[in-house]
């Protein structure tokens, strides 16, 4: 299984999206306006970083180039916690929102 890949399960086609940073080997899959994104994007918040290869610099850089490019209204259905969006999380996640701010300074 790799990014872009797509995989058949009970009739859904998922794509598979690598987002290493929680683990190296972290995916999301999304399908039909739906991202199942595990335990990388919270509702607020973003997947532990410091364990089992992880790294924030790595789960933010995938945060930001392969999730939040997603249509705006996608649902996000993490691993744990709320279900949420991604325009939600563009305007409120304090973690996208310090890579914004971060590249609006620059």
């Amino acid at each position: 299984m790799a990014h872009d890949d797509t995989i058949n399960v009970e009739g859904a086609s998922l794509k598979v999206i690598h987002t290493p940073g929680h683990t190296p080997g972290s995916v999301c899959f999304y399908t039909d306006g739906v991202l199942f994104s595990g335990d990388t994007l919270f509702q607020g918040s973003i997947g532990k970083f410091d364990g089992n290869g992880g790294s924030f610099e790595q789960i933010m850089i995938s945060i930001m180039s392969r999730l939040m490019p997603l249509p705006e209204e996608t649902i996000v259905r993490p691993g744990h916690m709320d279900q949420t969006t991604i325009a939600f999380e563009r305007r409120n996640n304090p973690f996208v929102q310090q890579i914004v701010e971060a590249m609006r300074s620059r």
